[in-house]
């Protein structure tokens, strides 16, 4: 029997990166929106206290306070759930952040419906096309705990506005700490000669699931994660799409303005192929547990595995 995969936690690991960026950058502060405490942005704020801003239920006045201090020499991080924000908070994003590309770093916690009973109201599926389509703006999205808190310290060192996407639940780690990760740069976890899955989140240990899967079933499948959805990888992709000659994007996402529209604009432009989309098909979430909202909105492996086949006998 195989053993039990490692589980990582995204917002454990943003609280982890938090406190050893503030011990390296005197300016960094947080500045919170009364979810401080589920984002663990508050591990930040019992460390230092006095760089650590909760100004309540307020999403667009903690875009506005964040834009204030950045604008006084602060770099600045801000975050709450991702329905939320970038959802009520748009406007400021836009015309106060990235509009004056401001050292700002959004976070986005609870993306997707694996946020399970919180139902529909609370499960961002447009953040990712939102926040790509806004200039200037930079968009991530990591897959585990490991690689969310080496992207988002990469981030953090960088100056310029970011969206930082994080999911809410535990999921297997797909990358050792030794692992080199950099934001910009696509990883291919796995090589295939057949069909190339390009997925973001916790789509990407699905993702090799899949593959492996396919594998059995006779199937070639390169495993590419693009974390970084903006600026997108071109010589990745377009390397896997030459390579294999059929795509499949699995995303926690509306399959409208995310990962797999990034990656048609690409390709259609230089090199079309047989491509197919594994995500939320334009419909809201509801209430339920993680895996049944998962299965229900075609989130799985054997969606995957399913869009993988199709695709390499099409080619």
């Amino acid at each position: 029997m195989s053993a039990k995969p490692i589980q990582t936690s995204m917002r454990d690991a943003l609280g982890e990166a938090l406190v050893k960026l503030g011990e390296e950058i005197p300016e960094l502060v947080v500045v919170g929106a009364d979810t401080s405490g589920s984002l663990k942005l508050s591990v930040f704020g019992s460390k230092f206290p006095q760089r650590f801003f909760n100004v309540g239920i307020a999403e667009q006045n903690m875009v506005g306070v964040a834009a204030g201090l950045a604008l006084a020499g602060k770099k600045v991080v801000c975050g709450s759930y991702a329905v939320f924000m970038p959802g009520r908070a748009v406007d400021q994003i836009r015309n106060t952040i990235a509009y004056c590309r401001l050292d700002v770093k959004l976070v986005g916690s609870h993306g997707g419906v694996s946020v399970g009973p919180d139902g529909g109201s609370h499960q961002a599926l447009e953040d990712i096309a939102i926040m790509r389509s806004i200039p200037n703006m930079n968009v991530v999205v990591p897959a585990d705990g490991i690689s969310t808190k080496k992207l988002f310290t990469q981030a953090c060192r960088s100056v310029g506005p970011y969206y930082v996407r994080l999911a809410r639940p535990s999921s297997p780690a797909v990358y050792t700490e030794g692992t080199e990760l950099r934001v910009g740069r696509a990883e291919i976890l796995r090589d295939g000669s057949d069909v190339a899955i390009i997925a973001v989140g916790l789509m990407v240990d699905k993702a090799l699931r899949a593959a492996q899967s396919l594998r059995e079933a006779g199937v070639s499948a390169m495993v590419v994660d693009s974390h970084t959805v903006k600026p997108l990888d071109a010589e990745t992709i377009l390397s896997a799409a030459r390579t294999t000659g059929a795509v499949v994007t699995a995303e926690e996402h509306n399959v409208f303005g995310g990962v797999g529209s990034a990656v048609a604009e690409l390709l259609v432009k230089t090199h079309p192929v047989k491509m197919e989309m594994v995500g939320v098909n334009d419909v809201f979430g509801e209430s339920g547990e993680t895996d049944e909202l998962m299965a229900k909105y075609g989130l799985t492996e054997k969606h995957i595995f399913e869009a993988a086949m199709k695709m390499v006998k099409q080619k």
